[in-house]
C-alpha cells in the first residue's frame, strides 16, 4: 500500500468508534447506512477508516447513534503514535478488539460476574488457551 493509501489514524480511531456504538447499540450496518441515507458498503469504509466521514455526515452519526460527537474522539490522544515508541502497538491491538463484537461482549459480560475468585479463573482460562493456540 502507499503512503498515500494508508487511512489516517484518526479516520482509523473516529470509524472504530463508529463501530463501538454501532454495535453497542445492536445496530447492523444496513440501519446504520439507512438512516443515514447511505449503502452498507459505505459505513464499511467509514468504520475501516477507508473514508473519511465529512463534518456534516459525522453530525448525522452522532444523532443516529445517540451520543456526542465528542464520543468519537475520545481517547484520541492516548493512542495516537509516538515516533520511536512500540507501546502504542500493544494499546492499538487491545483498542482493535475492544471494537468487535467479541469484545464488546466481553466487556459488557465480565464486570457482570461478582466473584473475584471466578474472574481470576476466567482470566487464566484465557491466558491458558491463548498461549495453547500460540503452540498450534
Amino acid at each position: 500500500m502507499t503512503k498515500s493509501h494508508v487511512p489516517n489514524p484518526v479516520d482509523l480511531h473516529v470509524g472504530a468508534r463508529v463501530r463501538m456504538r454501532r454495535k453497542f447499540l445492536k445496530m447492523s450496518q444496513q440501519d446504520l447506512a439507512d438512516s443515514l441515507d447511505l449503502t452498507f458498503q459505505q459505513v464499511q469504509k467509514y468504520e475501516r477508516g477507508a473514508n473519511r466521514i465529512s463534518a456534516s455526515k459525522l453530525h448525522q452519526t452522532s444523532q443516529a447513534l445517540r451520543t456526542p460527537i465528542e464520543y468519537f474522539f475520545e481517547g484520541l490522544g492516548e493512542i495516537a503514535p509516538i515516533a520511536g515508541f512500540s507501546d502504542s502497538d500493544s494499546e492499538q491491538f487491545v483498542h482493535g478488539f475492544l471494537v468487535t463484537t467479541d469484545g464488546i461482549e466481553l466487556a459488557e459480560a465480565f464486570p457482570r460476574v461478582k466473584d473475584g475468585k471466578v474472574r481470576r479463573k476466567i482470566l487464566d482460562l484465557v491466558r491458558s488457551l491463548g498461549s495453547t493456540e500460540n503452540h498450534l
